[in-house]
């Protein structure tokens, strides 16, 4: 019987990590900010006023964008949204309720870059918008907005802040208090507190209604008690199956965070789906057809639990497709001993634009280097084109001579891993008929280069040469997205 309400632990936390790690995302955002994104009362834009540079120990933070951020909470009633004009810059606006679910895009690809005014309503909302003014109905009374401006490099910074301080929300009732976020049970000691706020916070937050029945099987774990915590004092049984059963989610959360849910082709890993996990609400600038839904519940549950350990806030496909490797073209490691080349003979096909940027391994940081750059792209100035048309990167820890110089993304002198970002992909990025090209070895380093103030220098012989090329497979690709929440 214990072994049973393990299992039936186990899989509630699966079921309810998502919702208990981006509400604490979400308070955190509201008290202490969020990397660059200074604090932000909920109902209000915190706004990131630099791009991201190795000072910012964050995971796989991008380089493309500045983010602007809000938590909401609507329990007070609705919300203006009022959106600038960006004169046809990319920008996204996305909003992600309780649940992690992207319910509402507003920005470029689903907009335009128009002037604009929404109306954001919570749960139960039963008035009338203004008139012209559509509604965002978001179906949990707390969640976040996220929004993220493109930005060309530090000369672009003020155009950008110039739309940042435009960007607002207002709210169209008086003197409401919101409600916030259910406070857990004081009593509840620590080694039970995420039990303690998956029940307050699923009270709070019913799922869709379809869920409603999954979430019933676990009233035996105390789950959808009312009132008194039962986590204050529970019995042996019971406090040994929930700290049993949140190892073994944990473990299978993990597992399938580290686990890629497409085939890598040419070391690259391209999975366009791996946000599909909201099945119910589809509101403005989402897709709602069965190729950007999951239909199978379970399946659902637990992506959407491996994007919010791996990838929290990450955008559905069709908005933006992330695309990451480990390997050269023979499936050996990437690594700082060696240079590389990427060669697009065409360019990703992108509506808005498209980057790679550098990271190092095991932390997943921005690579320090002499000319600061941190990523590469269509924006990039002063790149060096074929007379084909094609684009060479070298990707390595040392200036390459030549015409190369201005194609150069530095690499770290050990082992590293690239993400190539593409924000509004067309068709042939997202049906996989696009190939992203591999890396092709081009120097071997007979010695490692040695760090030199966060910035590799190369020493010891060089030997050019061009091994063969074969495709590889990628040995583990678990960071979705550019992971906000552990940055």
């Amino acid at each position: 019987m214990t072994d049973d309400l393990t299992a039936l632990a186990a899989d509630a936390y699966v079921y309810g990590y998502p919702l208990v790690c981006n509400l604490d995302e979400i308070e955190s955002l509201s008290a202490k900010g969020l990397g660059a994104v200074p604090p932000a009362p909920y109902n209000t834009f915190g706004h990131a006023r630099e791009l991201a540079d190795p000072c910012m120990r964050f995971v796989s933070i991008n380089n493309d964008t500045l983010y602007s951020m809000a938590p909401l909470d609507l329990s007070g009633g609705p919300l203006l949204l009022h959106v600038p004009d960006t004169d046809g810059a990319y920008y996204v606006l996305q909003f992600i309720d309780a649940w992690t679910d992207n319910v509402a895009y507003v920005g470029r690809r689903a907009t335009g870059t128009g002037e604009g005014t929404y109306l954001v309503t919570g749960p139960g909302w039963t008035g009338a918008a203004p008139e012209g003014v559509p509604v965002i109905a978001m179906p949990t009374a707390v969640g976040a907005v996220v929004g993220r401006n493109a930005c060309a490099g530090p000369d672009d910074l003020a155009r950008v802040e110039a739309i940042q301080r435009r960007l607002t929300l207002t709210p169209t009732g008086t003197g409401h208090r919101l409600a916030g976020l259910p406070a857990p049970d004081p009593d509840v000691p620590a080694e039970l507190l995420f039990w303690e706020k998956l029940r307050v916070r699923l009270a709070a937050n019913p799922p869709a209604a379809d869920d409603l029945a999954h979430q019933r099987r676990f009233k035996p774990l105390g789950l959808l008690s009312a009132g008194p915590s039962p986590y204050a004092d529970p019995d042996d049984r019971l406090a040994a199956a929930l700290a049993a059963g949140a190892a073994r989610g944990g473990q299978h959360v993990d597992q399938l965070s580290r686990t890629p849910f497409a085939a890598p082709v040419d070391g690259w890993v391209v999975d366009p789906h791996g946000f599909d996990y909201n099945r119910h609400f589809f509101g403005i600038g989402t897709l709602d057809s069965p190729q950007w839904k999951i239909s199978d519940p379970h399946r659902a549950y637990e992506l959407r639990a491996a994007a919010a350990r791996a990838g929290l806030w990450g955008n559905h496909g069709y908005e933006a497709v992330y695309a990451m490797t480990y390997t050269d073209g023979g499936g050996q490691p990437l690594d700082g001993t060696r240079a590389y080349r990427l060669r697009f003979t065409a360019p990703p096909p992108v509506e808005a634009f498209w980057s790679v940027t550098m990271y190092d391994l095991p932390d997943f940081y921005l690579v320090g280097n002499p000319i600061g750059r941190y990523s590469i792209g269509d924006r990039t100035p002063g790149l060096t084109w074929g007379d084909d048309d094609s684009l060479t990167i070298a990707l390595q820890p040392d200036r390459p001579a030549g015409d190369l110089s201005a194609n150069w993304l530095p690499t770290p002198p050990g082992p590293f891993r690239p993400v190539l970002r593409m924000y509004q992909p067309r068709p042939e990025i997202l049906d996989g008929t696009y190939r992203i090209p591999p890396h092709h070895p081009r120097l071997t380093l007979h010695h490692r280069p040695a760090a030199r103030a966060g910035v590799g220098a190369v020493s010891g012989k060089v030997q050019e040469s061009w091994p063969a090329v074969s495709v590889g497979c990628c040995n583990e690709v678990w960071i979705l997205e550019d992971r906000i929440h552990a940055r």
